[in-house]
């Protein structure tokens, strides 16, 4: 993929995307920008699925919708409130720490630099990235599986980690789409551009895409 063609490419994803369902946490922050709902909700959605994170989220923020809220539950109420979400018992551990230091440290409210909240517990570069763009509207690029590796299979960057391609994608990628390009490429990659064999025939982005590392296609 030449560089050049990054616009064609995200004019095309757009309009691919507006037949899809967007990931839950941009879906929750087109309902209500809230830094400290993304967060949680992120922290959730970690080896979890969009609706499995959906349904987990919206018991939890019933039940609790502040730092303060939730320290006034218990590890049990919380792990049973987001439960089947992976891992569950260690996030109701995360979210309570997160909680402490939220309300001892920030006065309860949601850091806005990238290194105060990779000091959180369970907080990674993804996590934070989505908390600074869809909680805080600041710059970040989210870089999760999807967008690791359908990058790569485009050619647009050639990695091998998705924390190298999150770098490599903020020297190349216009600003401008800094934020759309998780949401693109993680719906494109559960709709179209499946992990294995993913649906060439049927994608127009074909006539650009090296598809670097495809094996087996439909």
């Amino acid at each position: 993929m030449k560089d050049s063609d990054i616009h064609e490419v995200v004019r095309l994803l757009k309009i691919l995307a507006a037949g899809w369902d967007l990931p839950i946490v941009t879906e929750m922050v087109q309902r209500r920008r809230d830094p400290f709902r993304v967060l949680i909700a992120t922290i959730l959605s970690l080896r979890t699925k969009d609706e499995t994170t959906a349904a987990a989220s919206s018991r939890l923020f019933a039940l609790a919708g502040s730092p303060r809220e939730i320290l006034g539950m218990s590890r049990e109420q919380i792990a049973s409130a987001i439960y089947p979400v992976g891992f569950y018992k260690t996030k109701a551990d995360n979210i309570l720490s997160v909680c402490r230091i939220l309300e001892d440290n920030y006065s309860g409210n949601v850091p806005d630099s990238m290194d105060e909240l990779l000091a959180l517990p369970g907080v990674g570069r993804k996590t934070a990235n989505l908390v600074l763009s869809l909680g805080h509207g600041k710059p970040g690029l989210c870089v999760d599986t999807h967008v690791h590796r359908i990058s790569n299979r485009l050619g647009y960057v050639r990695t091998q980690t998705p924390e190298k391609t999150e770098f490599a994608l903020r020297d190349k990628l216009p600003a401008e789409y800094w934020v759309a390009w998780n949401d693109l490429l993680v719906a494109f990659g559960q709709n179209l551009c499946k992990p294995v064999s993913p649906f060439c025939s049927r994608c127009p982005l074909t006539s650009c895409c090296e598809r670097a590392g495809v094996k087996h296609s439909r």
